[in-house]
């Protein structure tokens, strides 16, 4: 199947089809460049803060970012600084919280800690919106507060010279799927323009919004589609900065060959797996150095550090599996699954969170204590329940139960006292069953069956450089009829398969990651995967990667 040519003709179509099916109807429309960005005009809060980091900047005042410890808080900090001292400001520095210690966003103990490098301004990125204490810590000290954030902001907010988040209720702003580090740039983008800087450029920190855009998992909008693909644009011409440039080649890609794909499952993790098991600011000091070697050697030990969490995340998935077999067995697992341990990493819960939702069809909340003797939960949800909504739900119906929360639809974290973990999962179960049923509740979305002469090495390769293709944008996700040649459990417990369709054609390379059971030899199954291309070794094949599968009867 994959040694036929395939016509461009029938490229297109198959292109035009998937497009449409994502609200998309001239693809030609997607290739407008910046000048199809938002205008950032109808932000609020631009204006007065604006005024105010300008003032700052001409009267030389100290500057702190404060940013959050993942990766578009790790890229929007760099962003931030990066663009602050580009257009004038002579002492900028930056503070990532101790996830364990000090907890997320503006806490008062990240404020007590900002104190002590004494300096007149902070700002945040990614955060801040619901810090209504960290707000009153640090004008209690004396700082003055630029607030920029994309999450979605409780009934009240915080006390703030000025507040930048396209989710404000008053906002009317189009695209509310900015990340933090997207908001970042439309900072630095009106603050250029308070200055008169047009000289100043900015487009080089496009690499910086594209990774944090993509890792963060926000909505692909038109707006953030444009903002990956110029990111990518830049990347894959060479000119990204030294430390995305390090972290491409620990990671074994190249310029000229980089998609939104290699942002989000394989220079995101490794930039993540700072915050999540050590200190984010080695990442931060990744993506702002202009020295390529100490970008190369702060880029191998965020490798090291990855690794590191994937054997925590293996061991943690396994622990996890054989607690909840015997619900599993029993078919009585909760509409939405809560789980925790004391020895479990409150860095590694969110992946492990994500794990279960994908294997369970259902949400999952995972907790682990953190050093301030509370519990730390990451939760992921299913596209049909909205995560952050149903925790302030159950934070109305079960007063002081959730000690601290904020999110998104579908990722959200909390804090809780320890005591209280057996009354939230009961809460959050009843709640879940409440506002979407038992579950479980599988995504049954696809882009439909391809022909036999479509599965080809072309169409991948336009597939995988279409897009950019994400939240929101979804990467396609094809379903059909295969016998199966060949399956073969590997090692690390992934399924390798050749699969013949309808007996027409070679058999066609497919894997399956996570995978530990394999079908036999000669018999028909149903499965529905991505068209990929599988480059190990330095050489392209067509490539099935499988999201699921299950034996069919034989044609009749």
């Amino acid at each position: 199947m994959s040694a036929r040519a395939t016509p461009p003709a029938m490229v297109d179509a198959v292109l035009d089809r998937l497009y449409a099916a994502r609200g998309v109807w001239d693809r030609a429309a997607e290739m407008p460049g910046l000048a199809a960005l938002v205008a950032p005009d109808t932000l609020s809060g631009l204006d007065r803060a604006t005024e105010a980091l300008a003032d700052a900047i001409t009267k030389g005042e100290r500057i702190l970012v404060i940013g959050d410890y993942d990766a578009d808080g790790a890229t929007g900090t760099a962003a931030a600084v990066r663009g602050l001292r580009r257009l004038g400001a002579r002492d900028v520095d930056y503070l990532i919280p101790d996830r364990a210690r000090e907890g997320y966003g503006l806490s008062t103990a990240i404020v007590e800690r900002a104190a002590r490098l004494d300096p007149r301004w902070i700002v945040t990125v990614d955060n801040g919106i619901n810090s209504l204490e960290g707000a009153q810590a640090a004008r209690a000290r004396g700082l003055r507060l630029v607030i920029t954030d994309h999450h979605l902001p409780g009934a009240a907010l915080p006390e703030a010279a000025a507040i930048v988040n396209p989710n404000l209720p008053t906002d009317r702003f189009p695209s509310k799927a900015l990340a933090g580090v997207g908001v970042v740039l439309y900072v630095l983008i009106a603050l250029r323009r308070r200055l008169a800087a047009d000289h100043v450029p900015l487009a080089d920190l496009l690499d910086l919004v594209a990774l944090g855009t993509v890792a963060d998992c926000v909505p692909l909008d038109a707006n953030n589609r444009v903002l990956v693909r110029e990111g990518l644009r830049r990347m894959n011409a060479g000119r990204t900065c030294a430390g995305i440039e390090a972290l491409l080649l620990v990671s074994g890609r190249r310029p000229g060959r980089i998609y939104a794909q290699d942002l989000g499952f394989q220079i995101g993790p490794r930039l993540n797996a700072a915050g999540r098991l050590a200190d984010m600011s080695v990442g931060v000091r990744c993506l702002l150095t202009d020295d390529r070697s100490e970008a190369l050697a702060l880029a191998r030990e965020l490798d090291a550090l990855n690794r590191e969490r994937r054997e925590r995340e293996t061991q943690m998935q396994a622990e996890a599996g054989a607690r909840l077999a015997v619900s599993v067995e029993a078919d009585t697992l909760a509409a939405g699954i809560c789980l925790m341990e004391p020895h479990w990493h409150p860095g590694v819960v969110g992946i492990l969170a994500g794990r279960l939702k994908d294997a369970h069809k259902r949400p999952a909340i995972v907790f682990a204590p953190a050093e301030d003797g509370f519990l730390r939960g990451s939760g992921r949800s299913v596209p049909t329940l909205n995560l952050r909504d149903t925790l302030a739900a159950i934070g109305e119906r079960h007063i002081g139960l959730i000690r601290q929360f904020g999110g998104h639809a579908a990722a959200a974290g909390l804090t809780l006292a320890p005591d209280d973990y057996p009354r939230f999962a009961a809460a959050f179960a009843d709640e879940v069953e409440r506002r979407i049923g038992r579950g479980p509740f599988a995504d049954a979305r696809d882009d439909g069956a391809l022909q036999p002469e479509e599965l080809t090495l072309a169409l991948a390769a336009a597939i995988r450089a279409g897009g950019p293709w994400g939240n929101g944008f979804p990467e396609p996700l094809f379903e059909g009829f295969f016998e199966v040649a060949e399956a073969v459990i590997m090692k690390d417990a992934h399924l390798r398969l050749r699969l013949a369709m309808g007996g027409r054609g070679e058999p066609v390379k497919a894997l399956m990651f996570r995978c530990n059971q394999a079908p036999a030899v000669g018999i028909r199954i149903h499965a529905r995967y991505h068209l990929g291309i599988d480059d190990y070794g330095g050489r392209e094949a067509l490539c099935l990667y499988l999201v699921d599968w299950h034996a069919v009867s034989p044609e009749p």
